[in-house]
């Protein structure tokens, strides 16, 4: 039934788009065995639901926000608000340790997500142990490959140019964490 929910909020979420709309399929119809392969995985992952989707949606968004892709921060915002975030869990993310708009376990999974996303990858082991006291390993696994996936997605979209497309518009949206060039 999660899965069928997160296709309804996919779907809900690519309605609202504005403008922008043929930027990513534009690029991978280009290269129609990667399009597929995407889709493939894609759909793997949401058809995995063993983790909480809200979880899902804090790491990637966590990623997104880190990675400073603008395109996986609008499309993530609105499957956010979707899946039940609030505004001020969308605003909050860059200051998540200090806000007590997340629970324990939901401030686990964003700094997870954060320590998944940096280069060099660093403290890891402890937060997967942390992790296993709340999550079951298959929940792990599942929110490991989400987050590496969010990575992949994002550093894709930032290398073609992929533009927001306004899905979030006329509501919360989570914000970059850092400049588009490094200094």
């Amino acid at each position: 039934m999660r899965a069928l929910t997160r296709i309804g909020h996919y779907l809900q979420a690519m309605r609202q788009a504005k403008r922008h709309r043929s930027d990513l399929v534009g690029w991978q119809l280009r290269r129609p065995q990667l399009l597929f392969s995407t889709a493939v995985f894609e759909t793997s992952l949401l058809f995995a639901n063993r983790l909480d989707p809200k979880l899902k949606e804090l790491a990637e968004l966590k990623t997104a926000g880190l990675v400073n892709c603008e395109f996986c921060l609008d499309i993530g915002s609105a499957l956010a608000r979707s899946a039940g975030l609030s505004e001020q869990q969308l605003l909050d993310l860059p200051r998540y340790q200090t806000s007590s708009a997340y629970t324990d376990l939901e401030k686990l999974v964003i700094a997870f997500a954060e320590a998944m996303t940096v280069t060099p990858a660093i403290g890891i082991d402890e937060l997967r142990e942390s992790l296993l006291v709340h999550l079951s390993k298959a929940q792990l696994a599942e929110l490991a490959v989400t987050i590496a996936w969010e990575n992949q997605r994002a550093r894709v979209n930032q290398g073609l140019g992929v533009r927001p497309t306004g899905m979030a518009e006329g509501g919360v949206c989570a914000l970059p964490e850092r400049p588009a060039a490094a200094e």
